[in-house]
């Protein structure tokens, strides 16, 4: 059975809290990505946000003021690095999310596992 380590995408692209909503926009726009995990100091996962968090914040009318920490998502779905792949493609459905995120015995993030990682998976067979 195929682990998330076998799959994730290791060179993870992350944000801190205290980045403005512009430049997140400006990362997620350049890397062609639709979600990022937020992570703190000392590079612990404390939360993950996407472009709709993004996008309501936007017509919400405050983007100057707005910091990633005040629009990021807390409920966070991560996994360790040997967690079956079955396993991850099924808390990506049900929980209706784009990734989920690897992390290690310390918190911080080692990896990512999207739906288009496991769709690839599926093509590779």
């Amino acid at each position: 059975m195929l682990k998330a380590k076998d799959l994730m995408t290791k060179d993870v692209i992350t944000v801190s809290e205290d980045m403005s909503i512009v430049e997140l926009a400006k990362v997620l726009y350049e890397n062609k990505i639709s979600g990022v995990p937020v992570v703190d100091k000392d590079k612990k996962l404390v939360g993950v946000v996407t472009e709709k968090d993004l996008i309501n914040i936007i017509f919400s009318g405050n983007v100057t003021n707005t910091k990633v920490g005040d629009i990021m998502s807390r409920n966070i779905i991560k996994f360790a690095p040997d967690t079956d792949i079955d396993k991850i493609a099924l808390a990506i459905s049900e929980k209706n999310v784009r990734r989920v995120i690897i992390v290690d015995e310390k918190d911080k993030v080692v990896g990512i596992v999207s739906r288009r990682d496991i769709i690839k998976m599926l093509l590779e067979e």
